[in-house]
Formats: C-alpha cells, structure tokens, sequence
C-alpha cells in the first residue's frame, strides 16, 4: 500500500500487515518497483496527492475510512507506553522517561505504529463489504493521523472485474496433427548431415564449378561514393551457384582456377540484407586462392556412433524420431493454446488492472535482460537501453498475457482444477535442482515470501490449458 506518496514496505508501513485478504491479493507486487522519493509529512491533509503507476479507471475502486479520535487517542498512549517502558535515552532511568520526551524522540515511529495498528484490519473489513478483492498496491491518496483528531484515510485500488463465461467450453479453434510426416523426418536427418558436412580442399587441377567453394580474396569499390571504405576480405569461401551468392560473383568465379586474378561488377538487388550495399554496384578485383568441396557424411552406423551414444543408424533414427514428436508436440501445443486464448479473448472482453499490466512488462523485461546478460552485454551497456521504448514494445503482449492468466483462472475456478500436493511437492523438486537449492530450504523461503502459492496458480493455469487444449476436436 502507497502512503503519502511513498511506497510502503513490510518494515515501516502498513503494506504487508494488510492480512488476509488485500496483502494476499498484492502477492508478487512486491517484485514490481515503483518506489518514489520519500517525502517528509507533517500528518495533515495532502489532498490531490497522487503517486505510483496510473491506475486504470475502469477496474478501480477507491475506499474511505474515519476512526473516530478516541480510538486514535488510545493507539497513541498504548504505543507511547511501550516505548517508555523499553527506551533508552541518557539521562533517565529506564522506564522513567517523560511521554512527552518519548513521543517528541520516537515521535515517526510512533505514528507509523498507530496507522499500522488501526489500518489493516479495517481497511481489509472495507474491502470485503465492498464485495471486490484487491490487486497490485493501493495507493493512499488521502491521509490525516494525529493525535486527538480523527483518522482520516482514502485508498484506491485496482480490482478484476466480474464478467461472465458461459459458453466457454464452445469456444474452439483448429487443432493440428501433431505426427510427424516422413517428408519432415528425411529434412531433419539431413539437416544433421548438414550439420557434420566438412570442406576439404580439392588436390586435382581443374576449375571452379556449381557446388565447389572458392577460397578468395577481394576488394571492391562502390561505384560513385569515392568516399566510401573499400569493400574487402581476406580468405573468404563462396560457394559457387549457393542460395546465399549473388549470382554476378558466382558468374564470374565459374570455370576459374586458383591462382587466378580476375574482376567482377556485382549490381546488388535493393533488397540486399546488407544496406550498405543494398541497390549499389561494386567493381571488385579477386584473386581466386583455392578450390574447396563440401562433403557431407553418409547416414551410416558408423555417423551415428561419431556425432552421439548410439549403438547404429537404426538407434539414432528411432532417437531422432523421438526428438521430432516431442518437439512437434510441444510446439502445435503451445501455438494451439496461444489462438485459444485469443479466441477466448475476443469472445469475452473485459478491462485489466493497470498494475497487473505493469507487472507482466516487468517480469518480460527482466526474461529479455536475463537473455541479453547471457549473450555477454555488460551492464553499462543495458543501462544505455531505451527502456521506455522496450517496455512501450512489450505492452499489447503483456495486456494479452494478463487477460488469459485472469481467463484460466476463472475457467479454473468453473471447472473445479486443483492442483494436488504431490503435483507441487515434484515442481518444487525441479525448482530445487534447477537452483540447486536443497528442496527444504527452498520451501521455507517459498513459504515465507509467498513464493509457494504463485506456483501452485501457475501449475493450476497450466493444468487448466492442458485440459482445453485436450478438449478441443481433432
């Protein structure tokens, strides 16, 4: 919960003490930061006081409430005494500090204290008559705490709304075979081949043709930029008549021996993957310095004890078969469900909380950082990154990824899925050899941060995609 302003933690706000209902509704927020500048408050009014990400006004709702100033007295002078009875300010005794020397020492405390024993309970009381349950982090937009005077809060909040589901079992889309075809094994076994092909040179004496490789080196000069670098390379291949030569260079290279020095003009296409030399022309000079062939291996049994533990070909292809349908599943599979959901989407649509929105961003972001760390960016070179743009970029995939999370909740709620302990006690045993974390310790930290239950919501929304997937015709 937001607090004049300022974020509220579980160490100096009242946050994480809003139990059961509302704090459980924010489980995982946390990991989203919006955290402001701290502001230093007298304890009175600061009406149009807004803060944090913007809410969105079609799933808010704000909540206010008065204590009356008896109530507000008495949590005052209780905190005070505690305070006295424990404080150790030098020149008194222990116990026998002044209460007006108490509350002007521990006079932040003891104002936090008094909001955090009257708040939580009543505010999470307000929620509940107001029949909605909170996500993401309230924010307090209206604050008056002082002693003697009445408790005056206004909170908003973001909520999912109520919307309806029926027909839900009739909304279906294609469902694709998932077996593999012989035409789809025979590419990937050569695609294996291919894979282990290796490039010899060529003994005999005799000139380039379609299929050989060309060891050159050449420099060229792009016509009518005399500015431009020259276009060079040493000990480059090119294979002679390949997909990925430009036709000019493979005319010109053809029926050449190595030693040989010759000139081509090469007119690159517009669309050249290249811009620098997209739509130009290049006169280049090449020497030719060896002719080389590709050979690709035979499917043998002897391939397959080279390229793995496999005893033949017929243990490698029963493999390689193997590989393909789990492949092929998991792809038709997880493409199915994805035009499920938007089918499911589209048929029942309905407005998300902001907060949630940001979340998802947050979560693809730090998934596309991570990948970014793994490839060798460094981190001067993400703080570089335009994140507005990035987080601007990820935003219609977040709001879809939202709205079917809400979805297969709702559906599993309909369709009585629960996900049983032994499912998650075999999660949290893959959880801890990923982290190779031991399983105890990784329960308890779970346990404690909350962590536990996003899984098992994880594993029930996975459990209830399956089951849709399942139920879709062939």
């Amino acid at each position: 919960m937001r607090l004049e302003g300022k974020t509220l933690s579980s160490t100096d706000t009242i946050e994480d003490n809003l139990q059961p209902d509302a704090a459980e509704a924010a489980t995982g927020a946390g990991q989203e930061d919006h955290a402001h500048e701290a502001h230093d408050h007298d304890g009175h009014d600061h009406e149009g006081h807004q803060h944090g990400p913007v809410l969105n006004p079609e799933c808010t709702r704000e909540l206010v409430l008065d204590i009356p100033a008896e109530e507000v007295t008495k949590a005052y002078r209780s905190v005070a005494a505690n305070y006295r009875k424990y404080a150790k300010i030098p020149g008194f005794r222990a116990g026998k500090v002044p209460e007006t020397v108490i509350r002007r020492r521990y006079a932040a405390e003891i104002r936090k204290e008094v909001i955090d024993s009257l708040l939580p309970e009543r505010f999470n009381k307000g929620v509940h008559d107001l029949g909605v349950k909170p996500v993401g982090q309230p924010q307090v937009t209206e604050l008056t705490v002082e002693d003697g005077q009445p408790l005056h809060v206004k909170a908003a909040f973001e909520y999912i709304p109520d919307f309806s589901i029926d027909g839900y079992q009739s909304v279906t889309v294609d469902k694709p075979s998932v077996e593999i075809t012989e035409e789809e094994y025979r590419q990937e076994l050569e695609q294996l081949r291919e894979s282990r092909a290796t490039i010899e040179p060529v003994e005999e004496d005799r000139p380039l043709v379609d299929g050989d490789w060309a060891q050159i080196t050449y420099k060229g000069q792009i016509e009518g930029d005399a500015e431009a670098a020259p276009v060079a390379g040493e000990d480059s291949l090119v294979e002679i008549g390949g997909k990925d030569t430009v036709e000019a260079f493979s005319s010109a290279l053809r029926g050449a021996k190595a030693g040989q020095e010759l000139k081509a003009e090469v007119i690159y296409p517009a669309d050249y993957a290249e811009p620098k030399l997209a739509g130009k022309t290049v006169a280049y000079e090449v020497e030719v310095k060896a002719i080389k062939k590709r050979t690709v291996p035979e499917l043998n049994d002897d391939f397959a004890k080279e390229i793995g533990a496999y005893e033949s070909l017929a243990d490698l292809e029963a493999r390689v078969r193997e590989y393909m349908a789990t492949r092929k599943r998991r792809s038709v599979e997880g493409e199915t469900k994805d035009r499920l959901f938007a089918a499911l989407t589209e048929r029942y649509p309905f407005p998300v909380p902001e907060s949630l929105v940001q979340e998802q961003i947050d979560a693809r972001l730090e998934r596309g950082l991570r990948a970014l760390a793994a490839q060798g960016m460094n981190p001067e070179q993400m703080r570089k990154l335009d994140f507005v743009r990035l987080r601007a970029a990820q935003r219609d995939s977040a709001i879809a990824e939202v709205k079917s999370t809400v979805l297969l909740d709702r559906i599993a709620q309909a369709e009585n899925i629960a996900v049983s302990d032994e499912e998650l006690d075999n999660e949290l045993q893959l959880a801890a050899l990923q982290s190779r974390e031991p399983l105890d310790t990784l329960k308890v930290r779970l346990t404690q941060d909350g962590g536990m239950a996003r899984i098992r919501e994880q594993l029930r929304r996975e459990k209830t995609a399956s089951a849709l997937y399942e139920k879709l015709p062939a």
